[in-house]
């Protein structure tokens, strides 16, 4: 895989990942709630390495040619998003005086891996964008290793946009309780309206 490959890669992903989605709402609130925003990161960042290893693992491959298996996948995706959307306009992150103590390290950890587990951008990228970027023809490494290294390229450009969301959300809405609630609840309904759309949309398809 050439350089040129790498960097027409680099700039899809990132572009996916600077758009605000589930991803994003997750660190912010985490930032505004006192929590840990490292963890929550490498929550976010497990999540996406398990998609990396699946799709190295050629499984990617077989839930992209089974349309049953992917429409579930998307539907839990889409359900999920719009719970935790919901989630978000009932209890919108604010700045908490000081570092609050998280209780339960591991769930702030399991609910980041989730949410990237069943974030259906996160299947847009391995099922529909990736594949584009591997080389089959006369490659200097098999498929699987190409795939395990854009999918690590793409958990270093989560782990760093996701930490700058964080820390600049802690720094920049830690004095200001009103901004922090409008762009927590802007991030829940757009969750909550695109796990909506992506339900429909599927369903109606399925149908």
């Amino acid at each position: 895989m050439d350089s040129g490959t790498l960097i027409s890669f680099l700039a899809v992903d990132l572009l996916l990942v600077c758009v605000p989605g589930a991803d994003w709402a997750y660190v912010i609130g985490a930032g505004l709630r006192g929590r840990s925003v490292g963890l929550a990161v490498t929550g976010l960042v497990s999540g996406y390495a398990l998609h990396t290893a699946l799709a190295a693992a050629g499984l990617a491959v077989l839930v992209a040619g089974s349309p049953a298996l992917l429409t579930a996948l998307t539907v839990a995706g889409a359900a999920y998003l719009v719970w935790l959307g919901w989630s978000v306009l009932r209890r919108p992150g604010v700045p908490q005086a000081g570092e609050a103590v998280e209780r339960d390290r591991w769930r702030v950890f399991l609910r980041g891996a989730t949410i990237s587990g069943l974030n259906p951008k996160g299947l847009l990228l391995y099922l529909s964008v990736l594949p584009q970027f591997l080389v089959t023809h006369d490659a200097r490494l098999p498929v699987p290793a190409q795939t395990a290294g854009l999918g690590l390229l793409h958990m270093a450009c989560c782990a760093a946009v996701y930490a700058t969301v964080g820390v600049l959300a802690r720094r920049l809405l830690g004095a200001r309780p009103a901004a922090a609630r409008a762009v927590t609840r802007t991030s829940g309904a757009a969750m909550l309206g695109i796990g909506a759309f992506l339900l429909v949309q599927r369903l109606a398809l399925g149908g």
